[in-house]
């Protein structure tokens, strides 16, 4: 088993749950998410907040219409020096909830009726788990994300090594002991990084904790991106701090384009490197609920337009041009 499965029946649980949900003019998607939320089953003790960091498209306004008195809307406090601004939305919904379980959840995902009974049930073994949503809508880059964890990632070894640095969790939709969340310092000790999902399972396991990742596809949908332009502005501003340094993208985008796009000139070996990468696609598509066909086929493709928005991450962090729904990320 290469992800943690969720169960397919999660049983109820008794536990107090706090579902948190950062919004930033998020008018045009919020709908389908909240609706999920108020609909959830198993977690008779649950907490929905929602904070409104200052929006300007009406967010506040279309939560209450939908959720009523269902969700508690909270109205997001100025950004302080020194943070950026979902981790500080994230701890001030943490702060407000009395829960032992937090259950973080972005916008642009839609769960299953049962996903947080779900993701709860994970937790009986684990301090953090992120079962990481299937994908909707954009299929040339995002799939390598599963693709790169289920090719490159150890994943039973990150579950038991205690080393920070093996790492790896979804913000779209994760969950966490609110004992682990405050031990490992919650999401102040994270409170100026970009990828701020990942570096909170790096505080979590360096106070001690257990992280896992789990197949999310049956729980959650995602529709990250709805246009190439918002793909881009994504990941323009948070590729450049997953590779640790600039020498470290380099070495990652070379071992990538010479696995599978260099060898597309080389005859034989060549097709079995790209027959390689396509059988790859396909079994981590198949892992995640995910389609295969033709994505998988597009493979080096995909290789290199990932490498291309790599470049473009560096390039805006060199020109200081990183930036987030109005704000600088760096």
């Amino acid at each position: 088993m290469l992800l943690r499965r969720p169960p397919a029946r999660p049983p109820a649980t008794d536990r107090r749950v706090a579902v948190l949900l950062p919004l930033r003019d998020e008018a045009h998607r919020v709908e389908p998410c909240l609706r999920a939320l108020l609909a959830q089953r198993g977690v008779p003790n649950l907490q929905i907040l929602v904070l409104d960091d200052g929006s300007t498209d009406g967010t506040a306004d279309l939560v209450r219409s939908i959720a009523g008195d269902g969700a508690r809307l909270l109205t997001g406090a100025p950004l302080p020096a020194g943070w950026l601004g979902k981790p500080y939305a994230c701890s001030q919904l943490a702060a407000e909830a009395d829960a032992d379980i937090l259950v973080f959840v972005d916008a642009d995902v839609v769960l299953a009726p049962h996903a947080v009974a779900a993701a709860v049930a994970l937790l009986d073994e684990v301090d953090l788990i992120s079962p990481y949503p299937k994908i909707i809508g954009q299929r040339l880059v995002q799939p390598l994300l599963q693709w790169s964890w289920l090719t490159f990632l150890p994943l039973r070894a990150m579950e038991r090594s205690r080393r920070p640095s093996l790492a790896a969790a979804g913000g779209q939709f994760l969950a966490v002991k609110a004992d682990a969340y405050a031990k490992a310092g919650g999401h102040a000790a994270v409170r100026d990084r970009v990828l701020e999902d990942i570096e909170l399972a790096r505080a979590v396991k360096r106070a001690g904790g257990r992280i896992a990742l789990a197949d999310g596809s049956a729980l959650a949908t995602c529709r990250m991106y709805a246009s190439w332009r918002e793909l881009v502005d994504g990941y323009g501003k948070s590729l450049w701090a997953s590779f640790g340094s600039p020498a470290g993208a380099v070495a990652v985008v070379t071992l990538l384009v010479a696995l599978y796009l260099l060898p597309l000139a080389a005859g034989p070996a060549g097709l079995a490197c790209y027959l390689a990468g396509v059988a790859g696609r396909a079994v981590t598509a198949r892992a995640t609920g995910s389609r295969w066909f033709p994505d998988a086929l597009a493979h080096p493709v995909s290789i290199a337009v990932f490498a291309l928005l790599v470049a473009v991450s560096f390039r805006r962090r060199h020109r200081g041009e990183l930036s987030w729904k109005g704000r600088p990320v760096e």
